[in-house]
């Protein structure tokens, strides 16, 4: 059966997390960041004890209000706390995207050179359900659960190589349509500062801010082979516009408005794999054709099985020369997002955080979340490759290979055990018994070969 641990036990673990915190603000100079960042001292307190104390929050399992506004053990007070998440002239998005190169800098040599790194661009919801008088709150559309929330939307662009993730960028959205938001911004901003600007940015559309945020990226010396993108961002225009600055793959929608010419016809997705010659067999891959948009790009199209509905997936990429399984194999690396998305909202306190209304402190929040999560990629990457202990190892290591699909079950059937331990209600060895059976029966089912990732044993 699942145990309590003890104070102390609780305490040493404590100290460990911030021990790691320490190091990881220590290694990629996060003082030296915030001041470029024009982040500056708050009532007389240092900018990196603030940041530090509100980055360990999740690390402690509390909130803002319970680390930080009820406690009595702290060098400062809420005040300052408050004032540095809602000035509108700290560059917050300056600091994520310093940081961000710095930790993608850091993985770089530990990578081989013929693995694609990818762009991810997509969004998710930040819900505010019970929220009524947060600046630019607005009513915002789900497209998995096909219904509307109050909050935001949080398009982000991300960074992954198959085995670390780094979000790089992010932009807060309201609703470009004035009917559909709540709450209007603040009519006190100076137009001058970088909060006026996020704010003008909240009320655009997201199609309109793709590019922008690939191009300050690229500035920031941040490079990928591919950008990855969903089926909500397919348009021929979107797609043309991005390969200018690096190639695509994206998922395709069979919409009716948008046509492609293949052999002098203008034709819809589904007419077009109507008319092209499948392969034979049960293969994943049913066709691939080379066609044109209406910018007169030429892309190349791979039709794809869905087994699960006994349907068929398309997806495009302006990189021509790649091979279909390639494209497949590619596009698979944006489901690194999803996992982005998922942990910042569980384990990072995306949505329960903070209940602040101001909009500057909303995006701080955003901030810190990101780099919660880039924290955890360099502590993954520190634990899981050798490379990192020094250029002795260097050569000797075989490069980390992408997630397969026996590990990435792996690890969620880790977690459902975690979780079952935590209600006392199964003992270890029925637990081991289920993960085992489900494990085999995949293995078996698939003739898989299951390779998990070897930790670094401690010294």
């Amino acid at each position: 059966m699942h145990t309590t641990q003890s104070p102390d036990e609780d305490q040493e673990k404590n100290n460990a997390v911030q021990d790691d915190i320490a190091d990881f603000f220590a290694h990629f100079h996060i003082g030296s960041l915030l001041n470029r960042s024009g982040i500056r001292k708050i009532r007389g307190v240092r900018p990196l004890d603030l940041v530090s104390a509100i980055f360990a929050l999740p690390f402690q399992k509390t909130t803002l209000y319970w680390g930080i506004v009820r406690s009595q053990t702290l060098a400062f007070r809420k005040d300052a706390v408050y004032d540095i998440l809602k000035r509108p002239n700290f560059h917050w998005r300056s600091l994520l995207l310093s940081l961000a190169a710095a930790v993608i800098r850091f993985f770089t040599p530990l990578t081989n050179t013929e693995r694609e790194s990818v762009f991810i661009l997509d969004d998710t919801l930040y819900k505010r359900n019970r929220s009524t008088s947060v600046e630019l709150l607005a009513r915002v559309y789900d497209h998995c659960a096909d219904t509307c929330y109050r909050g935001f939307r949080c398009l982000c662009l991300a960074w992954s190589d198959g085995v670390s993730t780094a979000p790089i960028d992010f932009a807060l959205l309201s609703s470009a349509d004035p009917e559909k938001r709540y709450q209007e911004a603040s009519a006190a901003v100076d137009k001058r500062s970088c909060g006026y600007r996020r704010r003008i940015e909240a009320q655009r559309h997201a199609t309109d801010l793709l590019e922008s945020m690939v191009k300050r990226a690229l500035r920031a010396g941040i490079r990928a082979r591919y950008i990855l993108m969903d089926s909500w961002f397919a348009f021929p225009a979107i797609i043309a516009m991005l390969s200018a600055h690096t190639p695509v793959i994206c998922m395709l929608k069979r919409m009716k408005t948008v046509y492609y010419t293949w052999r002098g016809q203008e034709v819809t997705l589904t007419g077009l794999f109507q008319r092209v010659k499948k392969r034979r067999g049960k293969t994943r891959i049913l066709a691939s054709v080379l066609v044109t948009i209406a910018e007169g790009q030429t892309v190349k199209i791979v039709f794809v099985r869905n087994r699960r509905k006994k349907n068929w997936l398309a997806l495009i990429t302006t990189d021509i020369t790649v091979s279909d399984a390639d494209v497949v194999r590619i596009y698979g690396k944006r489901w690194d997002i999803e996992v982005f998305f998922k942990m910042s909202k569980q384990y990072l306190q995306f949505e329960t955080g903070v209940q602040i209304r101001n909009f500057d402190g909303l995006v701080a929040h955003t901030t810190m979340v990101l780099m919660r999560y880039l924290f955890l990629s360099y502590r993954q990457r520190c634990e899981t490759d050798d490379r990192t202990l020094g250029e002795l190892f260097f050569d000797r290591c075989d490069e980390l290979r992408d997630i397969t699909l026996v590990e990435a079950l792996h690890r969620m059937l880790t977690l459902v055990a975690d979780e079952l331990r935590k209600t006392e209600l199964a003992s270890e060895e029925l637990i081991q018994n289920i993960i085992d059976t489900i494990m085999g029966t995949i293995i078996k089912k698939f003739n898989l070969l299951p390779v998990l990732p070897s930790k670094r044993n401690a010294a």
